[in-house]
């Protein structure tokens, strides 16, 4: 394993992290609880030392599993990263939010109560979960912050934009206006808004960390350019239901256009996936969804693959801005900004809500 500091903070990541989701909910991943314990633990051993969490993650049992799985002396050498915004007593229909609530009252009860799940003293890594612009731009959640850094309760701050993809100008405000970190979905299919957000971070010099690098499941290895789909494998309770058949179809046609990756490389596609999103030097991690003890180790030796030839980068970019050669309408982004809610990868035209 690789490691890379977390530009702006003093905090060592490795470069390839825990989602820590994958082992404390129900929608995707482990439901298994001693095993995800015990994936945890293996993650540690081959070398992972950055574990991202938060409390929307099973009502609380994300940050719980940290301190099943891990002493606080063997804590001493991870960096743990959750977040905090939600408010867990709300009512939540589905997998739809619940209300945000960023008041400097509500962010100091929320990070004591992490602090008490975790068994920590002091939280590495406080990110604001899916945090809407008017909330990057309040003042008074960010004086709290700093608050709790001079009362030894946490080390430093970030924004985790969210939720789906999109939310540009939330990337853009963390690391530009309030410059934090701030952790964005990536992917090789899925390059926007990350690219504008990343090329913000280069320029104002602070880091980013990436997740979702296997475009939902479509990059890690699960489905080829000869899989044929005749309805979503993804049952209703499944996280990923929400991704439309059209876009898995489009995405087996996209996959197609990259096989040739397969043939350089003595690699995965799940750790191509994982090595496209490190290759800006300013992301200092990227993780994945990590669901059994296989898939832990074949993303793990991503960290030492190596850097992709400047000319499949090459390559990669052209096919990206061609949309791999598939002909339909550039995909919608979720906005704050926008007055429909949406805007598409050209970045210009407002798309007008789709009935889901």
């Amino acid at each position: 394993m690789k490691y890379r500091q977390l530009k702006s903070t003093d905090l060592i990541l490795s470069e390839v992290g825990f989602g820590v989701w994958g082992v404390a909910t129900t929608w995707w991943g482990v439901t298994d609880r001693d095993f995800g314990v015990q994936l945890l633990r293996k993650a540690r051993d081959l070398g992972i030392t950055f574990f991202d969490t938060a409390p929307a993650y099973g009502d609380g049992y994300g940050e719980t599993i940290l301190a099943k799985a891990f002493t606080p002396s063997e804590r001493n050498d991870l960096v743990i990263g959750t977040k905090f915004g939600y408010d867990l007593d709300a009512p939540r229909a589905g997998h739809r939010e619940r209300p945000h609530d960023w008041s400097p009252e509500a962010v100091s009860k929320q990070c004591d109560q992490s602090l008490s799940r975790l068994s920590a003293d002091c939280i590495d890594l406080f990110q604001m979960h899916n945090a809407r612009l008017d909330a990057i731009r309040r003042d008074d959640t960010f004086d709290e912050l700093e608050r709790l850094i001079d009362a030894g309760k946490i080390r430093h701050y970030a924004v985790a934009v969210g939720p789906d993809l999109g939310w540009q100008d939330e990337g853009i405000a963390a690391v530009s206006e309030r410059r934090v970190p701030a952790q964005i979905i990536y992917s090789l299919l899925e390059q926007d808004p990350a690219r504008a957000i990343i090329d913000a971070a280069i320029a104002n010099d602070v880091g980013v960390f990436t997740r979702v690098p296997h475009a939902s499941g479509m990059l890690d290895g699960t489905h080829t350019k000869d899989t044929v789909l005749d309805e979503t494998p993804f049952g209703q309770s499944d996280h990923r239901s929400y991704r439309r058949l059209m876009w898995m179809k489009s995405a087996i046609r996209k996959i197609a256009s990259i096989d040739f990756l397969l043939e350089n490389y003595d690699a995965t596609i799940g750790q191509l996936a994982i090595r496209f999103c490190l290759m800006p030097m300013v992301v200092a991690s990227c993780t994945p969804t990590i669901t059994s003890e296989a898939m832990l180790t074949e993303y793990v030796a991503a960290s030492n693959m190596g850097r992709l030839t400047a000319q499949d980068q090459t390559a990669l970019d052209h096919l990206y801005a061609a949309n791999f050669g598939v002909d339909e309408e550039p995909a919608r982004m979720k906005s704050s900004v926008s007055k429909t809610g949406f805007v598409l990868t050209d970045g210009a035209t407002e798309a007008e809500p789709i009935a889901a």
